[in-house]
């Protein structure tokens, strides 16, 4: 190779990494969230970076909408095909509307995992359940039939308080919420009404709940905010003790309800194992390691994967009075 090749050679590689579009083996992960604000979402960006320090050479891109919308997610996954990020991991507002956008994607070489919410099969290579659905949907019946028990009643009434009602992890949710119910005869699900993980409409909806069933017993939110806008609504009207809330929430948020009584128990798996695991699983797509029916989800152990290339992550965990403190200063 002559002097003046190698010249333009050298140029060239100092042209492509001064430009930023070269950075010699760092994999660039974008944690796609439902929406921004949301502490859920920001404690799962911590369990994000977390594995990002402990593989060495991953760059973590929180992002998302400021509302949970399809079209916002939408021209956020646009803009990350136009970076050429090595890998997306998404917790979708819709599992059919994100699809063409992921499938672009993908046709870049970009790979794609949902997490927490589910895309379409068609528009990700592999899905993180938080926990297996059907555990989940019958775990907040039985949160709802423990709460009627410390009310002193054999039966009881309960409500749903969702997110949006094309979120996909909320409906798988509420489906098996509804399969369950033949184990607990004396349950009575009456109305399911939908707050789009709004604190300010999840209010409204909590409060019209109880106003338009005034003999219910208990609100289940499989949803953060939901759960604590709910619990807020039974405080300002004066009902705790009369009206339970339970469902998915986090401690930090929670404790406060615990302890006043509006809340007796309620589940959630760790958000910050969780964006440590898709982390972890969208790591191990770019550089190829695992196999067809088994990831590596670092400290969280192994990624079991099905057919249709979902997998769950561990069990949800029941939080109440005795240990609700002890969690609250950790998310």
């Amino acid at each position: 190779m002559n002097n003046k090749l190698i010249t333009v050679c050298v140029l060239a590689f100092i042209t492509l990494f001064a430009s930023g579009s070269y950075a010699a083996d760092e994999v660039r992960i974008a944690l796609l969230v439902k929406a921004l604000g949301i502490g859920f979402f920001e404690a799962a960006y911590k369990g994000a970076e977390e594995a990002s320090k402990e593989l060495g050479d991953v760059k973590i891109i929180y992002t998302g909408p400021t509302t949970t919308t399809a079209e916002g997610q939408i021209e956020i996954i646009n803009s990350l095909i136009a970076q050429r990020v090595d890998a997306i991991a998404v917790s979708a507002n819709d599992a059919d509307a994100l699809v063409p956008s992921l499938k672009k994607a993908q046709q870049r070489g970009i790979k794609v995992i949902s997490w927490d919410s589910g895309v379409a099969k068609a528009g990700r290579q592999l899905h993180l359940n938080p926990s297996s659905n059907s555990l989940i949907g019958e775990m907040n019946v039985q949160l709802a039939a423990d709460a009627i028990k410390v009310k002193g009643k054999s039966s009881g009434t309960f409500a749903i308080l969702s997110a949006t009602p094309t979120s996909t992890n909320q409906n798988i949710w509420i489906d098996e919420m509804k399969k369950s119910l033949s184990k607990f005869p004396n349950l009575t699900l009456v109305d399911t009404v939908y707050g789009d993980d709004l604190a300010d409409k999840s209010f409204r909806e909590a409060t019209a709940l109880i106003k338009n069933h005034p003999d219910l017993d208990v609100i289940v939110a499989p949803t953060t905010v939901g759960i604590l806008a709910a619990a807020q609504a039974v405080s300002d009207l004066g009902l705790t003790g009369k009206v339970f809330v339970t469902g998915l929430g986090l401690p930090s948020e929670l404790a406060g309800h615990v302890h006043s009584g509006a809340i007796h128990s309620f589940a959630i798996w760790n958000p910050i194992d969780l964006g440590y695991s898709a982390t972890m699983l969208a790591y191990d797509l770019v550089k190829g390691k695992g196999t067809k029916t088994e990831r590596p989800m670092g400290r969280m152990g192994t990624f079991k994967v099905d057919k249709n290339g979902d997998g769950a992550m561990s069990k949800p965990f029941i939080y109440d009075a005795s240990n609700v403190d002890e969690f609250s200063s950790i998310f």
